[in-house]
């Protein structure tokens, strides 16, 4: 997610930070290159990876594999793909209009526009289809599944009020429009297993769970009750039991995905039974104040140090423990425990300096937050990161990728490819050490 704006206001250097799909890892995109840390340790922010170069506003990794996808501030619409431990860059795409996403699974590959989406087949990187005249879409705004057995997108089919369009990656077909909000949408994720979908008007009040791929509510939770808040992100847990909400203010909501028990309950007979009819809030509060008591409430909650900085958060299992993480634009990372059982205040564990790295301990020895429970400590390089410094060789004859015919939204033009020159790389798609096999194609 772009946490700061373009000319990196919010967080000096820092342009980009996101989690990675299941939450393991933490890519920074910064004016001078893009580091890669490791999630598996509470005290410890650990570099997997540091690349310095140029200015990266997107940087996206796969899983755990070393395949990931970079744009640069300086070149908003060339798409590189690179597998980072080799030091190798795969290919590039230019596209018409500025990148805005990038989203990846083990299957695909989703390039977002303003106004176009472009699907990827991950394996040799050949546009698969391309959806055209978008309503206008600003952020970016879209969401892949993880799941490739479920391998849906979803992006807003309306800037005008919350439609969700469904569209299915494999096939190549739209699905269903999902009527989320009466306002635009302002935020949207999958589940783990692609069978949910979580949404978030600009209004930023009621956050809605679908089940997909038929589009039908299960969950629906009020946030709060404040005006204008903006929702910076969503993140469902990987077992799909908690949902967490991030704004532009200090509190992040989590919520609990606990379907009603049906549990038959008797009807008291005569007049006991017809005053607990009358006096149900279905039957003498207006719609609107009744369905405001059918809505779920945070199960638990976390205060930030400050509001108003753009944010992005994310429940992951670190220790066999559920911990929220959260990265804001001031360039920390904010890691709580939630009490699976109880929920209520989370207790803050760690807070750690996501950029210059090197100075991180000094750095969080000077911030003043009272709730912080101890300085970052030096991170260590991954021995088997590969070395700083240019990326692979031009071919001296680079293709240009023709579309096949896939649909009436198909488009008419691929987007200029560059391939290079390293060897096809017989990788295994299950081995989170390397990333889905690549075939590069014959000139």
């Amino acid at each position: 997610m772009n946490l700061a704006s373009s000319s990196g206001e919010l967080g000096g250097n820092l342009l980009f930070v996101n989690f990675n799909q299941d939450v393991s890892s933490i890519a920074v995109g910064s004016k001078t290159g893009y580091k890669l840390f490791s999630l598996n340790s509470v005290e410890k922010l650990e570099e997997i990876y540091s690349y310095e170069s140029e200015d990266i506003c997107i940087v996206e990794r796969l899983f755990s594999s070393s395949l990931v996808a970079v744009v640069s501030l300086s070149a908003p619409r060339k798409l590189k793909v690179c597998h980072f431990k080799k030091g190798t860059e795969i290919c590039n795409y230019s596209y018409p209009n500025t990148i805005l996403s990038v989203k990846l699974n083990r299957m695909r590959l989703l390039v977002t526009l303003e106004e176009s989406l472009y699907i990827h087949n991950i394996r040799d990187m050949k546009v698969l289809h391309t959806i055209r005249d978008t309503p206008p879409n600003t952020l970016g705004l879209c969401a892949l599944s993880p799941n490739s057995d479920n391998c849906f997108l979803a992006y807003p089919g309306s800037n005008q009020i919350g439609e969700v369009q469904i569209f299915d990656a494999v096939n190549l077909r739209a699905v269903t429009m999902i009527s989320a909000h009466d306002s635009p949408v302002a935020a949207l994720t999958f589940n783990t297993s692609g069978t949910k979908l979580a949404s978030a008007s600009e209004k930023g009040t009621i956050i809605r769970v679908f089940s997909i791929p038929d589009g039908q509510k299960l969950f629906e939770f009020r946030r709060g009750v404040k005006r204008c808040v903006v929702i910076s992100s969503l993140a469902f847990s990987m077992d799909s039991m908690f949902l967490c909400a991030s704004s532009n203010t200090e509190t992040v909501h989590v919520f609990k995905l606990e379907m009603p028990k049906d549990k038959p309950v008797e009807e008291p007979s005569g007049w006991m039974g017809y005053f607990g009819k009358a006096l149900s809030p279905s039957n003498y509060l207006p719609s609107q104040v009744a369905e405001v008591f059918s809505q779920g409430r945070a199960f638990a909650n976390v205060k930030l140090p400050a509001a108003g900085l753009k944010n992005v958060c994310g429940i992951a299992t670190i220790s066999r423990l559920p911990r929220l993480l959260v990265a804001t634009a001031d360039a920390y990372l904010y890691i709580y425990n939630i009490d699976p059982e109880e929920g209520g205040d989370c207790t803050l564990l760690k807070q750690h300096r996501i950029l210059d790295a090197t100075e991180s301990q000094s750095q969080t020895e000077s911030k003043t937050e009272s709730e912080a429970t101890g300085e970052t400590e030096q991170p260590k390089k991954d021995e088997e990161s590969a070395p700083r410094g240019l990326l692979g060789t031009q071919s001296s004859t680079p293709p240009t990728q023709d579309n096949q015919e896939t649909g009436s939204n198909q488009s008419q033009a691929s987007p200029n490819t560059t391939w290079y020159t390293d060897e096809p790389m017989n990788t295994k798609l299950d081995d989170e050490a390397e990333f889905p096999p690549l075939t590069l194609p014959s000139d």
